[in-house]
């Protein structure tokens, strides 16, 4: 929630009820399929930020998102992922 209104690396505003994900290196709109290998639940996705900065982690997703995949509870998951068009 911290991050909440203040501006992506895409410029544009965060909001964390909407499907965003932060990625290293995929473009800013890039859709993405991400399923948490856990319980198989799955959400797509719309890159519009840099990061994470954690060597662990592949994308930071929006709080909606992470929801969505069945995540509410707990930080970081084993997941899979495909870009979508």
């Amino acid at each position: 929630d911290k991050f909440n209104g203040k501006r992506t690396a895409s410029g544009e505003i965060f909001d964390n009820s909407k499907f965003t994900a932060a990625h290293r290196k995929l473009p800013f709109g890039t859709k993405v399929k991400i399923t948490n290998l856990r319980n198989g639940e799955s959400v797509v996705v719309r890159i519009n930020d840099r990061g994470p900065f954690h060597s662990s982690r592949v994308f930071d997703v929006s709080k909606a998102a992470k929801d969505e995949r069945g995540d509410q509870k707990h930080g970081t998951r084993p997941i899979e992922y495909e870009v979508v068009d």
